[in-house]
C-alpha cells in the first residue's frame, strides 16, 4: 500500500520515505487531501486541517433543488463564513410539498451537523403526514443525540412548511428563520428572539422544552411561500422581490441580492407556489 512520497510529514515535518502510509513521528496519515487554506496534505476525516485548523469546503457550500411542480430551493455559504451551517430539504409526494430550513447556531459546536440532521428528520416526518409539532419533536430528539454534554451541544433554528394538494399550507418554526408570503413580502412568522437579537428557541440538548409555533394558510391562498434563513432576511429592508421567472430563478436573484449586500452569513431560500400555481 503506497502512501506519501519521500520528503517530510506535512504536519510535524519529520522525514518520511516513499511508500510510508503513516508518519512514524506523529502518526499522521500520509497522502491526505490538501488544505485549501495552507496547502498542507493534512486534512483529517472530520474535514479540518491538522496544520492550520481550517475547516475545508464541502458539497454544502452551494446546492440547489427543483421539483417538477416548480418549487425550488437553494443554500449557499455566502461570502464571509468558512462553511455552510444552513441546511434545506425540498420534497414532494402525492401533491404535497415539504420544505424545511435550519440554520446552525454559530455559537454551538458542529452546528452544521445539527441543521443537517434536523432537516433530514423533520422533512421525512412531515412527508409521512405527521403534524408540525411531532416533526419538530423528532427533529429535536435527533439534534439532542448529537450532544456529548451540555458543553458540546450542537444547535439550530427551525422553520418548516407543508403545502397540501388543496393549496392549504402550514408553517412551523422556532428561532429566527422565517416565512413570508410573496409578492407582497408579508411576514408569516415572528422571531423567537430578544431585542438584542439573541434567539430564545432552538433545537438542541441545551434548549428549553418547547413546541414550535404554527400558522396555517387556507386553501386558495395565492402567491409564493418563501422560507429562508437570516442570511437572506437581514437584507430585505426596502427590497423589491422579483416577480418574474421560475421559483429557482427568483431564489437565485434573492441570493445575488444578499451577496451584493455583503453576504455576511449563510443564505438559504425555498420558494413554493401556492393557489393555482401550486396545482
Amino acid at each position: 500500500m503506497t502512501g506519501g512520497g519521500a520528503g517530510g510529514c506535512p504536519v510535524c515535518e519529520a522525514p518520511v520515505l516513499a511508500g510510508d502510509v503513516y508518519c512514524e513521528a506523529c502518526g499522521h496519515a500520509l497522502g491526505a487531501p490538501a488544505c485549501v487554506s495552507c496547502g498542507a496534505a493534512a486534512v483529517d476525516p472530520e474535514g479540518y486541517c491538522e496544520r492550520c485548523g481550517a475547516r475545508q469546503p464541502t458539497g454544502r457550500d452551494h446546492a440547489e433543488f427543483v421539483l417538477d411542480g416548480g418549487a425550488g430551493a437553494l443554500t449557499d455559504r455566502g461570502l464571509r463564513r468558512s462553511r455552510n451551517e444552513d441546511a434545506v430539504a425540498l420534497l414532494e409526494m402525492g401533491g404535497t410539498v415539504v420544505t424545511v430550513v435550519c440554520d446552525g447556531v454559530g455559537s454551538s459546536p458542529r452546528a452544521d451537523e445539527a441543521s443537517a440532521v434536523a432537516v433530514e428528520t423533520a422533512s421525512a416526518a412531515l412527508l409521512r403526514g405527521l403534524p408540525q409539532a411531532e416533526a419538530f419533536e423528532l427533529a429535536g430528539r435527533a439534534v439532542t443525540k448529537l450532544a456529548t454534554s451540555l458543553d458540546d451541544a450542537p444547535a439550530c433554528t427551525y422553520v418548516a412548511a407543508v403545502v397540501g394538494p388543496d393549496g392549504g399550507a402550514t408553517v412551523g418554526w422556532a428561532g429566527d428563520s422565517r416565512a413570508y408570503l410573496l409578492p407582497a413580502g408579508t411576514p408569516l412568522t415572528e422571531d423567537d428572539a430578544v431585542e438584542t437579537g439573541e434567539i430564545t428557541a432552538w433545537l438542541g440538548a441545551d434548549a428549553d422544552t418547547a413546541a414550535p409555533r404554527v400558522r396555517a394558510l387556507a386553501p386558495g391562498t395565492s402567491g409564493l411561500l418563501l422560507i429562508c434563513s437570516d442570511g437572506l432576511w437581514r437584507y430585505l429592508d426596502g427590497y423589491a422581490f422579483p416577480t418574474e421567472g421560475t421559483p429557482i430563478e427568483m431564489a437565485r436573484e434573492m441570493l445575488r441580492h444578499a451577496l451584493r449586500r455583503g453576504g455576511q452569513d449563510n443564505v438559504t431560500i425555498a420558494l413554493i407556489p401556492l393557489g393555482e400555481a401550486h396545482g
